[in-house]
């Protein structure tokens, strides 16, 4: 499925200023498209108690998941004002659950943005062997 990934982006920009970050205040905008071509879109939700925090990757993914999507084509991601903010490590085993080979942007609106397969960030993902349930 073809797709401008600088509207992508904007999507994640979008979701971004809509974070709730008050403690870092480092908000993270992420913009998940579906294979029928809708977007999910999320920022990070931050809580006191730090490690309940979720991140923008990881709220896009469970709008998607459930809305009933379980195939998709690329994630945006917008973090700070950085030139580029790749999903942290537990996002990155979340989105192999559903999308192995799943295209990751990240960037600003408008300005350059890096691209990687999500199995180049993440290459030996932890699956278990259901065969022995």
């Amino acid at each position: 499925m073809a797709y401008n990934p600088q509207d992508l982006l904007a999507a994640a920009a979008a979701a971004q200023a809509k974070a709730y970050a008050p403690y870092s205040r480092f908000k993270v905008g992420a913009a998940l498209l579906a294979a029928g071509g809708r977007v999910y879109s999320g920022g990070n939700i931050e809580n006191a108690s730090y490690s309940l925090t979720v991140c923008a990757e990881r709220v896009a993914l469970f709008q998607a998941v459930a809305a009933g999507e379980r195939d998709f084509i690329a994630l945006a991601v917008v973090g700070g004002d950085l030139p580029a903010c790749f999903p942290c490590g537990a996002c990155r085993q979340v989105l192999a659950e559903f999308a192995p080979d799943l295209e990751v942007l990240t960037g600003q609106p408008g300005g350059p943005l890096q691209r990687r397969l999500l199995k180049e960030l993440l290459p030996d993902t932890f699956k278990l062997n259901t065969s022995d349930i």
